[in-house]
């Protein structure tokens, strides 16, 4: 009778194992497409917790810690003028996507998004106090977007954030609004077409506003 017995205990954690897995693909699903639609502090918001929920269901996968740190990134980009309310979004938005790097490992694609993140992250740090702030994580922001095109040249995302990082660099300092331009005209060039996938697609938006 232990035969049978073993063989159905299997079954049943075979089955609940697939359960678990398909609701976690389709929570991620609608909550990336609601992220596609983000645009407000509150939004970012109410979608960086249920990707928290999402990733602690699911400890082994890197994408809700990576899309849970760009929602604080984004909320960090969107306060950039109220610095004093950034640091807890971009100390949330750092130990996630860390946590999001240790899940990555070996793999270079993974890592260039992470890296992009990353970036986004160090640089809202900056937006706290440029003057305390900006000189630790500018030079920071800027080694790990390095890395990402390090890893992937042609990632659209990591194209975009150098040209957010040309557009708003003062000229003294090495700024350059018609090299940003047209790195935001590229980085919209090599995203993909609007098939939706989990995978970050993210950049057409933020790219398109610095054509305006």
């Amino acid at each position: 009778m232990k035969t049978p017995i073993t063989t159905i205990l299997l079954i049943c954690t075979a089955a609940f194992t697939f359960a678990q897995n398909g609701d976690y693909k389709a929570e991620l699903e609608v909550s990336i497409k609601k992220l596609d639609q983000a645009k407000s502090v509150s939004d970012f918001q109410g979608l960086e917790k249920t990707l928290v929920q999402l990733a602690n269901t699911q400890k082994t996968e890197w994408l809700p810690y990576y899309y849970a740190a760009f929602c604080n990134a984004k909320i960090g980009f969107l306060l950039q003028d109220d610095g004093e309310k950034i640091e807890p979004y971009s100390v949330r938005g750092e130990a996630q996507i860390k946590r999001s790097e240790s899940l990555a490992k070996g793999d270079s694609k993974a890592l260039a998004e992470i890296y992009v993140v990353q970036a986004m992250i160090y640089r809202t740090k900056v937006f706290i106090s440029p003057m305390t702030m900006g000189r630790q994580f500018g030079p920071l922001s800027d080694q790990f977007l390095k890395k990402a095109q390090k890893l992937d040249a042609e990632n659209p995302r990591a194209i975009y954030l150098e040209a957010w990082t040309k557009y708003y660099t003062p000229k003294l300092w090495g700024g350059d609004k018609d090299l940003a331009k047209e790195l935001a005209g590229k980085a919209i060039q090599k995203l993909p077409a609007t098939t939706f996938s989990v995978m970050p697609h993210w950049g057409k938006a933020e790219s398109e506003t610095l054509l305006r």
